[in-house]
């Protein structure tokens, strides 16, 4: 695929993210109905219902390209394919439950092993992030596109992290230390990669190991921004792993977090 091509489709699939986050939104105004699966993590009609209409949007607009997502994903089998979609229709499904604003629909497509588009959905921010290959990496607010290049937007001086805890472990609060981050707060759902991106955040660091479905998207619009997404170790990771865990993650809006 060329970068055309990619940029067609990851197009193609914002209307259809517009109207699942409406969706998402009306269906926990009406009451949500939950369900608790076997890992034992809850899923709702909500999540359900998004991914139904992401997976269908996709399957028209790539119809050769399989679909591999949270919820419809059986563990048993080994993905052997090189071009991939992930789907988390909800990524922070108890925050979604719960009333929070922080969660978010997403779809990203791997290319021989790495993020090649990524699109996310933060319903009630009314964002939605697209990216196409570097250097095209996108918000959509207000009805504006704006071109995302992670500059800092953080006061001059200061280092501005998020993370995956209220109360950091050893090993995240030495690397916080070691990024000389003088405040951080609590994100969960992929909205990091999103304001890494944007330079609103400088910084995300967890020790938890996602699944790939978790990262896809987010690193595609992080990355094509000109961030740096790497294990805590400094690694690049690839995706199609049969266990579809990613090792631990540190995004950087760039090499200098004070620039």
């Amino acid at each position: 695929m060329n970068s055309n091509d990619l940029k067609g489709i990851a197009e193609g699939l914002i209307d259809e993210f517009n109207y699942a986050a409406k969706e998402s939104i009306r269906l926990y105004e009406e009451g949500l109905k939950i369900q608790i699966k076997e890992d034992k993590s809850p899923v709702s009609n909500g999540d359900l219902r998004v991914n139904d209409l992401i997976s269908k949007k996709i399957s028209k607009l790539t119809p050769d390209i399989p679909i591999i997502s949270e919820e419809t994903v059986d563990l048993s089998k080994k993905n052997n394919s090189k071009i991939f979609w992930l789907i988390d229709p909800i990524d922070g499904t108890k925050e979604y439950i719960a009333g929070k604003d922080e969660y978010t629909l997403n779809a990203g497509l791997i290319i021989n092993n790495l993020p090649a588009i990524g699109v996310i959905g933060v319903p009630k921010k009314n964002r939605i992030f697209y990216s196409f290959g570097k250097n095209n990496s996108f918000l959509i607010e207000n009805n504006q596109i704006f071109k995302l290049d992670c500059k800092k937007k953080t006061p001059k001086g200061e280092i501005i992290a998020l993370t995956n805890h209220t109360d950091p472990p050893k090993i995240i609060l030495d690397k916080l230390k070691e990024f000389g981050v003088t405040s951080f707060r609590k994100l969960s759902s992929s909205y990091k990669y999103c304001l890494i991106a944007t330079g609103e955040y400088d910084l995300y660091l967890d020790k938890v190991r996602a699944k790939e479905w978790d990262d896809a998207a987010g690193q595609a619009i992080a990355e094509a921004a000109g961030a740096i997404v790497t294990s805590l170790d400094g690694e690049t990771f690839v995706y199609g792993k049969e266990d579809y865990k990613n090792p631990t993650i540190l995004i950087r809006r760039s090499e200098n977090l004070n620039a």
